[in-house]
């Protein structure tokens, strides 16, 4: 009981409901095919009994299978690591650098970010992935990153066992013809009979083919994205704030210079930031090292000040002039509103005609904004905000003056 209490902690057994998702259970899907695919036709092309090389070929699938599915379990139940609920900082007049989450009940420490999905504020947030069904941050940062790395590398070493599969149960039932060709796919090669290579396990193998060849391109592009903000010592989300920097003193023209405080100006210091020989990332998820420019709170104040900067773009108003039902894809909104739908798991919001709303950022057939609430629903911490499509809208010529100091009490 002592060993299995060592694997298995009932009072985290209800983490266990994040496999109840599209995303896990499409994920683990596409690994279970890929595998047991790739296991069974590597006994058709080569078993793993009769060489060495077959037997190395068969435990690297068996390899593959277990390490990515240990880095993808431990990325969805280890977590990112969560800001305790009411933290503050020990320097009581640190709080002036730092945002308040209602939610929470407490400040956002550096780096640290609000997810909508989890509830709670993430250390280090990345990004909320569905795939695992939980945030990238902290703590699983490097077991995230890992099992981007471990699933195309998998996908292609099945990808080459199933074209070669493939290929030489199919060489020699192909008979070539000036006109004619022969496929017998009912034969049965000698030397394998309990494992014949019929017309459905071919059309398994096609299937399975085309699945790890579109994980090995999807799967390989994120990781090579992960590489370059880790490398930089990054998250996405910090990217975004290092572009809006850029542009909010550029617009002002404030002459300002920014340095993003967390690159250590080496490779290969941000590298060890996040991957460990133990696994587990260094720091405790609240302070950080810095650059020597800089200091804790120097991307914290950057995030105050493009709030300031974007309550003062978005003080132009729109009403409602359309109902619109939440829908992600309304049908009865267009072509192009229907097709464009942003690409996101950030939320749509009803709309009734008359409503007002504060547009932040948008693109052609869609906004995003927060709806304007009542006085009674802004002191209970009512935020209502998401996506809606554009043609709902339009926006006010009248001054908003009034309304700005209504914004001004919003909750980020």
């Amino acid at each position: 009981m002592n060993f299995l209490s060592a694997f298995v902690r009932f009072e985290n057994l209800h983490e266990v409901r994040r496999l109840c998702h599209w995303g896990p259970i499409i994920a683990l899907s596409v690994i279970a095919i890929c595998s047991t695919m790739a296991i069974l036709d590597s006994i058709i092309w080569y078993w793993p009994l009769d060489t060495t090389a077959g037997s190395i070929n068969f435990l690297m699938l068996v390899n593959w299978t277990v390490l990515i599915l240990y880095n993808y379990f431990n990325a969805m139940f280890v977590g990112p690591g969560y800001i305790p609920l009411g933290w503050k900082p020990e320097n009581p007049k640190d709080t002036q650098f730092l945002q308040y989450c209602r939610v929470c009940q407490g400040y956002k420490a550096p780096r640290s970010h609000h997810c909508r999905k989890c509830n709670r504020c993430v250390m280090k947030m990345d990004h909320h992935c569905p795939w695992i069904n939980n945030c990238c941050g902290h703590l699983n940062h490097a077991y995230f990153t890992s099992f981007l790395l471990l699933a195309p590398l998998g996908c292609s070493h099945a990808a080459i066992i199933f074209v070669m599969t493939m290929y030489t149960q199919l060489y020699e039932r192909i008979s070539f013809g000036w006109s004619t060709v022969k496929i017998d796919m009912s034969a049965v090669r000698q030397f394998q009979p309990l494992m014949p290579f019929s017309v459905p396990a071919f059309a398994a193998t096609l299937f399975a083919l085309g699945l790890a060849l579109g994980t090995t391109i999807a799967v390989g592009m994120l990781f090579f994205i992960q590489m370059k903000v880790i490398l930089r010592n990054k998250t996405s989300i910090e990217s975004w704030i290092e572009e809006k920097a850029k542009d909010r003193i550029q617009h002002y023209q404030t002459g300002e210079e920014f340095v993003f405080p967390y690159d250590l100006g080496s490779r290969w210091l941000n590298f060890k930031q996040v991957f460990t020989w133990s696994g587990t990332p260094r720091g405790g998820g609240i302070e950080w090292p810095v650059h020597s420019k800089c200091h804790q709170y120097t991307l914290t104040i950057e995030q105050l000040k493009q709030k300031a900067d974007k309550r003062v773009r978005s003080q132009v108003q729109y009403q409602a002039v359309e109902d619109y039902n939440g829908a992600c894809c309304p049908l009865n909104k267009g072509f192009q509103t229907f097709f464009r739908t942003p690409c996101t798991e950030e939320p749509r919001i009803p709309l009734r005609k008359g409503e007002m709303i504060l547009a932040t950022r948008g693109t052609k057939w869609w906004m995003y904004g927060d709806k304007i609430v009542s006085e009674e629903e802004m002191r209970a911490g009512v935020r209502v905000r998401g996506w809606f499509p554009r043609r709902c809208v339009e926006k006010c010529h009248y001054d908003t003056a009034a309304n700005e100091s209504t914004s001004d009490k919003k909750v980020n």
